[in-house]
C-alpha cells in the first residue's frame, strides 16, 4: 500500500463515510438544489415507467416472461403472458415472483441478478438475487407454477459464483463463495457439477485451474434435437481460452481450438466458432474476425471440416449469433450499424438466406426461443424509437411489428450523421453527430462527446430517449466516438489500443473533440466529455493530458488509480486490457497516463469542472477510484462535485426513481457548465 498517498484512507468504506456524506452534501447543494432537478427527474421517471416502454420478455413454452419495475413495484416483479395476450391492446398479465415482497419479507435489500429458467423445464428456474447492485449474488431455484422456491432446491450462498442448468435435475457451478474457489483475479477457479438433492462434499469436481488463471466455468449446448454438448472454458485472461469437452463419463477432452477464440453454439454438429486471430488448420489460414463452422462429434469431440461463414472487412465485425432449430442468425457490424445474416442448414451444409431485416440503426437480439425459427429483435437509432419485431428465419418474408415505443421526443427538426476524424497515424476514427438541422457552425452550440474504447465493446447509435428532450431539444449536440480499443472493426481494433498501446485511445478520442471544434461545431467553452467504468479512465486521462479543450468531464463509476487498480475490487481481471502494474516496464506505461497519478495543482494547471460518480456496493470498480480522485482534484484547487450512491452497484441505480436521479444530475451538470 503506498502510504505516500494522503487520500489512500478512501479505499476503506468505513473510514470514507464521513468524508462522502460531507461530499455528497456539496453536490446536492450544487445540483440537486437547481429548479431543474425535480422537474427533469420527474420527466425521465414517468418516461421510463410508461405503459408505452416496450416490456421485453424472454419465452418459455407458451409463456412470455418480463421483469417489471415501476412506482408500486421499486424493487420488481417477474411476470407472464401469452404471445395472443401480448399482442393484444390490453395484455393481461400474472405475476409469478415478486421481489419487493421478498425484500420486505426476508428485511434484505435484494436486487435482481438474472433469471435462468431450465430448458427442459421451464417452469424451473434459477434466481440470482444480489446485496444492493453488487456482482455477488446468492442463487436459489424457483417454481414459476407453485409460485415459490423449491423445497430442498438448488441454492448456493453469496459470491461471484456462475451456474447453468445441465439439464432438470443437475447445474453447471463454478464456485466463489470462499477464497480457496478463487483465482488471484478474485474469479471462480473450479468447475463442479451438482446433483438435485446432492451434498456440495458429494459433487463432482469438473477441473481445477491454477490461481494465475482469470476463471473457470461450464454449460450445455443443446441443439434442437436434444443433441447436447458440454463445454467447460479455461481462461487464462480475458481474450485467452481454452476449451473442453465434458463426455458421458464426465472425462474431459481438450478441443484444439486456438486461444484467441469464442464458441458461440453447437449446432447441426458444428461448434460455431468467433476467432480473435488468425489460425492455420488444415492447410488453410482463416482470418481473425472470422465465423466458422467447425464439425465435431458430440460424443468423441473430434474436429472435423471447417466451413467459413463470415469473413468480416476491415470495417465490420460479428457480434453475436442465435442458433435456431433450422438455422443460424448472425448479427454483425457494418461501419458501426448493424446487419443481420441468416444460414439454414440445408442438404448436409450452411446456406446463406437473404437478408430481410431492417439496417442502418441498432438491432439487438431479445429471444430466440428453443426449438423454433422464431427470433425477437429490437431496432432503433439515434432519432427512432425502439420497434420490437418478430421474424421467422424459414419464411422469406418481413418481420412482424410487434411494439413500437413512444417517441420521448419531436426529432423532425434533428438529423444524424457519421463523420471520421484523421488520427494521428493517419487512421479514420469514426463517430456519430446529433445536432438540430438549423444548426450555425459557429462554435457556440454546446456538445456532449461520449466514449468508451476499452475490451472490445461497441458504442452504437442507440435512440436517445431521455438526451433528446433534455438536452438535444435544449440546443445541444450529442456526438458518440468509435475509437480504437473497442469492437466496432473487429479484433484488430480492439488490440491496437490493448495494453501498453492504450494512449491510442486516448489520441482517438482526443481527436475527435479537436475535429468538432475545427468544423466549428462547438468549441472548448462548449464542449464536454462523458464516460462511465473504462470510460471513466478515458475522460479521467484526456482531462489531464489536454484540459484545454473540455469545460466539464462527467467521469462515472470510472478506473482512475492505474498503479493501484489490480488491488482495487475486479482490477485483477484486467490484466490483459492494461498491462500489470508490478512489471517494471508496464508499471511506467500505466504511471504515463493514470488520470490519478498526473493530477496537477491548479496553481500550474486549470482542468474543466468535473463531476464524478460511484457506488458504495461496486464491487466490479472501486468507488476509491471517484473518491482518490475527487480528494485529490479538491485538494489542488480545482473546481469538482462527487456523489456517491449508496444503493446500487456497478450499472445504474437498483430503482427507477435512483436511476432518474442518476441521469438528472448527469444533465444538470451538463447544462450549468455548457449552457448558463
Amino acid at each position: 500500500m503506498p502510504h505516500s498517498d494522503p487520500f489512500v484512507f478512501l479505499e476503506n468504506h468505513d473510514q470514507a463515510q464521513s468524508w462522502i456524506a460531507a461530499q455528497n452534501q456539496r453536490c446536492r447543494a450544487a445540483i440537486d438544489a437547481d429548479p431543474r432537478f425535480t422537474v427533469m427527474t420527474e420527466q425521465i421517471l414517468q418516461l421510463s415507467q410508461s405503459q408505452q416502454q416496450i416490456p421485453y420478455f424472454a419465452q418459455h413454452g407458451d409463456w412470455l416472461y418480463h421483469f417489471y419495475q415501476g412506482s408500486t413495484q421499486p424493487r420488481g416483479v417477474y411476470r407472464r403472458t401469452t404471445l395472443a395476450s401480448y399482442q393484444s391492446a390490453d395484455p393481461q398479465w400474472h405475476i409469478v415472483f415478486d421481489l419487493d415482497q421478498l425484500a420486505a419479507h426476508e428485511g434484505v435489500e435484494w436486487q435482481l441478478a438474472g433469471i435462468s429458467h431450465c430448458i427442459l423445464q421451464a417452469n424451473l428456474c434459477l434466481i440470482s438475487l444480489s446485496i444492493s447492485g453488487s456482482d455477488g449474488h446468492v442463487c436459489r431455484e424457483y417454481d414459476v407454477e407453485q409460485q415459490g422456491f423449491v423445497a430442498n432446491g438448488f441454492q448456493l450462498p453469496f459470491g461471484k459464483n456462475v451456474i447453468h442448468w445441465r439439464d432438470a435435475n443437475s447445474v453447471f457451478v463454478a464456485p466463489a463463495w470462499d477464497e480457496s474457489q478463487l483465482t488471484q483475479a478474485g474469479l471462480p477457479c473450479e468447475v463442479w457439477l451438482l446433483q438435485r438433492g446432492q451434498a456440495w462434499d458429494d459433487a463432482d469436481n469438473l477441473v481445477v485451474l491454477p490461481e494465475t488463471a482469470l476463471r473457470a466455468q461450464a454449460w450445455r449446448f443443446l441443439d434442437g434435437d436434444l443433441t447436447v454438448f458440454d463445454v467447460i472454458e479455461a481462461a487464462h485472461s480475458l481474450d485467452q481460452k481454452a476449451y473442453y469437452h465434458l463426455d458421458d463419463d464426465l472425462q474431459l477432452q481438450h478441443l484444439p481450438l486456438p486461444l484467441r477464440c469464442e464458441i458461440l453454439a453447437y449446432s447441426h454438429g458444428d461448434l460455431i466458432v468467433k476467432l480473435a486471430s488468425n489460425w492455420s488448420r488444415q492447410g488453410q489460414v482463416y482470418p481473425a474476425g472470422a465465423l466458422l463452422a467447425v464439425a465435431c462429434n458430440a460424443k468423441t469431440a473430434q474436429l472435423g471440416r471447417i466451413k467459413l461463414l463470415i469473413a468480416p472487412t476491415a470495417q465490420q465485425s460479428i457480434q453475436t449469433i442465435e442458433a435456431t432449430f433450422n438455422g443460424l442468425v448472425v448479427l454483425m457490424l457494418d461501419c458501426v450499424k448493424s446487419r443481420v445474416l441468416g444460414f439454414v442448414w440445408q442438404q448436409g451444409g450452411w446456406q446463406q438466406q437473404p437478408n430481410l431485416l431492417p439496417e442502418g440503426g441498432v438491432i439487438e437480439f431479445v429471444d430466440q426461443p428453443w426449438q423454433t425459427d422464431i427470433l425477437y429483435f429490437n431496432y432503433s437509432d439515434f432519432l427512432h424509437p425502439a420497434s420490437l419485431y418478430r421474424y421467422d428465419l424459414m419464411r422469406p418474408q418481413a418481420p412482424e411489428l410487434l411494439r413500437q415505443q413512444c417517441p420521448a421526443f419531436d426529432a423532425q427538426p434533428f438529423v444524424q450523421q457519421q463523420r471520421f476524424a484523421r488520427a494521428k497515424d493517419g487512421t479514420p476514427i469514426p463517430y456519430f453527430v446529433v445536432h438540430h438541422q438549423s444548426i450555425v457552425l459557429n462554435g457556440q452550440t454546446p456538445t456532449l462527446l461520449y466514449g468508451y474504447g476499452g475490451f472490445a465493446q461497441s458504442l452504437l447509435p442507440y435512440y436517445v430517449d431521455h438526451l433528446g428532450p433534455q438536452w438535444l431539444a435544449k440546443g445541444g449536440a450529442f456526438v458518440v466516438a468509435n475509437i480504437r480499443g473497442g469492437g466496432e472493426f473487429g479484433p484488430a481494433w480492439h488490440q491496437v489500443a490493448q495494453g501498453a498501446a492504450r494512449q491510442v485511445s486516448f489520441d482517438d478520442f482526443i481527436t475527435i473533440a479537436e475535429d468538432l471544434i475545427a468544423q466549428g461545431l462547438t468549441a472548448p467553452r462548449r464542449l464536454a466529455i462523458q464516460g462511465g467504468s473504462h470510460g471513466g479512465l478515458l475522460v479521467g486521462a484526456c482531462m489531464t493530458q489536454r484540459p484545454e479543450l473540455f469545460q466539464a468531464v462527467v467521469c462515472e463509476a470510472p478506473l482512475l488509480d492505474m498503479l493501484r487498480y489490480t488491488e482495487l475490487g475486479a482490477g485483477a481481471s484486467w490484466l490483459a486490457e492494461y498491462g500489470d502494474p508490478t512489471v517494471t516496464e508496464e508499471r511506467a506505461v500505466l504511471a504515463a497516463y493514470s488520470p490519478y497519478q498526473q493530477v496537477a495543482p491548479a496553481s500550474l494547471q486549470r482542468y474543466p469542472a468535473v463531476l464524478l460518480t460511484c457506488a458504495s456496493h461496486d464491487d466490479r470498480v472501486h468507488p476509491a477510484h471517484a473518491r482518490k480522485m475527487a480528494a485529490k482534484l479538491i485538494d489542488q484547487g480545482h473546481q469538482v462535485l462527487f456523489f456517491e450512491k449508496a444503493q446500487g452497484g456497478h450499472q445504474h441505480g437498483y430503482s427507477a426513481l435512483e436511476t432518474a436521479q442518476e441521469l438528472s444530475r448527469a444533465l444538470i451538470f451538463l447544462q450549468q457548465q455548457l449552457m448558463d
